[in-house]
């Protein structure tokens, strides 16, 4: 099977390009020859290609910086993926896309299920949740995966800035009042290679993350104690730390559905905090 992978330097797509090649031919384009900022380049290159599984782990994920980079972000988290769609209906290929948690406001208080309402607060979400709907409307094949506050020990994450930052100051304030489920980057690669592998690979909408639930600020004391720094850290609201994005206060994701259909779970937060710790 020749695999068509977007995103190989991303926190994702990094895991993904060494997993998927289990499920055939892996090719994973640079950013200069397939860039979803671009999205008249997009197609050129999947005709070129032919694949028959195309996994898209590129995306505009500066939140903040998306406030006001509005077109770029649209155009790389829904337009090109719109493009990424009409191709694999095209050619009946597998696209395989990740979401996020942020296409949902937060205020329901209990594990958000894939048939909840969605309602984005920031233009983030609102570009995720345009990108699943133009997969929707391709009618084509597809897994969409929704996950939430994605890390790795590489790229631009929570953890690499939290370890950053805990040696270059003498005190971290950290927001503890927004709920959500760290994730490690290689759990979701994981997660997909097995949905992908079955005799029947999974289609549809899935939410996918670890299990459990914490805050921002219980995930920097964790990451900092397996680091062993001391460095003090002060529980902050989130009004204390305005942001040009709005976050959701609670955006925990029931994953019951993916384990149903796979019987793929990914453990508890903090044991995969560990686990990627000494990966």
């Amino acid at each position: 099977m020749k695999i068509l992978l977007t995103g190989r330097t991303g926190q994702v797509g990094w895991e993904l390009e060494r997993r998927l090649g289990v499920l055939g031919q892996v090719i994973a384009p640079e950013r200069a020859t397939l860039d979803l900022a671009r999205p008249d380049s997009v197609a050129d290159v999947i005709r070129s290609v032919q694949p028959e599984l195309i996994v898209n782990a590129a995306a505009y994920t500066a939140v903040d910086r998306a406030e006001s980079e509005t077109p770029v972000c649209f155009k790389t988290n829904s337009e090109s993926v719109g493009v990424l769609a009409r191709e694999a209906a095209r050619l009946g290929a597998l696209l395989v896309h990740y979401s996020t948690d942020y296409v949902f406001d937060g205020t329901k208080g209990s594990p958000y299920l894939e048939s909840d309402p969605t309602a984005p607060i920031n233009t983030y979400g609102r570009s995720k949740l345009a990108g699943e709907q133009e997969i929707v409307r391709s009618g084509c094949r597809h897994l969409i995966l929704r996950t939430s506050w994605v890390y790795a020990m590489r790229g631009h994450n929570f953890l690499v800035t939290m370890l950053r930052l805990a040696r270059e100051r003498p005190q971290l304030r950290v927001v503890d009042d927004q709920l959500g489920t760290p994730t490690w980057a290689g759990d979701i690669a994981a997660a997909t290679v097995d949905a992908l592998a079955r005799p029947r690979p999974a289609e549809g909408l899935f939410h996918t993350t670890a299990a459990g639930a914490t805050t921002w600020f219980e995930f920097a004391q964790r990451i900092l104690a397996l680091a062993n720094l001391a460095t003090p850290i002060v529980p902050i609201r989130t009004s204390e730390y305005p942001t040009p994005a709005a976050r959701p206060a609670y955006s925990v994701l029931d994953s019951s559905r993916f384990q149903q259909a796979t019987r793929f779970r990914i453990g508890p937060w903090e044991d995969r905090l560990r686990a990627c710790w000494s990966a």
